[in-house]
């Protein structure tokens, strides 16, 4: 009776957890798990940015960097970009670097899209990223044979980083 107990409530204390995952520590994968995609805290409030993750390409190691920009009408515009250069860079160079350009959605579980929850708020437990599949597969990154099976556009959550 007792390991039952244990059980339980080690059960309700991990899915309490998950509950409680915010977006900025959200990790999510792809269906095929090739893909990972992990938010971080943006760490300014007067940064352009809402959103900032880490897309790892899993097979090669590959990490892009991504951002998330609020767009008018309302939506979570993001982008992932690979090898970009640093410092002030042209409009050019940084459409050179970016693999992909698109919407993020957050589904509920009836399937409904809205938008990226904010920060510091409940993480979604499934993102839709626009056209994000396709675009992996006609860029740099495939090309250079970084990436080699294209994703699908929706990822799960699978965790929340400490």
């Amino acid at each position: 009776m007792r390991a039952v107990l244990v059980v339980a409530g080690l059960l309700a204390a991990t899915a309490a957890s998950a509950a409680e995952c915010r977006q900025d520590r959200a990790l999510y994968a792809d269906r095929d798990g090739g893909y990972e995609l992990a938010f971080e805290p943006v760490g300014s409030n007067a940064a352009a940015t809402s959103h900032h993750f880490k897309l790892k390409v899993l097979a090669s190691g590959v990490v892009l960097d991504g951002v998330v920009m609020p767009g008018e009408p309302a939506r979570s515009n993001g982008m992932a970009m690979y090898n970009c250069p640093e410092g002030d860079v042209t409009g050019e160079e940084i459409a050179a670097c970016t693999v992909w350009e698109g919407v993020i959605y957050a589904l509920d579980g009836a399937g409904d899209a809205g938008l990226l929850p904010e920060e510091g708020t409940v993480a979604a437990e499934t993102l839709l990223l626009s056209g994000f599949g396709p675009s992996v597969r006609y860029s740099k990154l495939w090309d250079d044979g970084k990436a080699s099976v294209a994703p699908w556009d929706v990822f799960i959550r699978k965790g929340c980083a400490a």
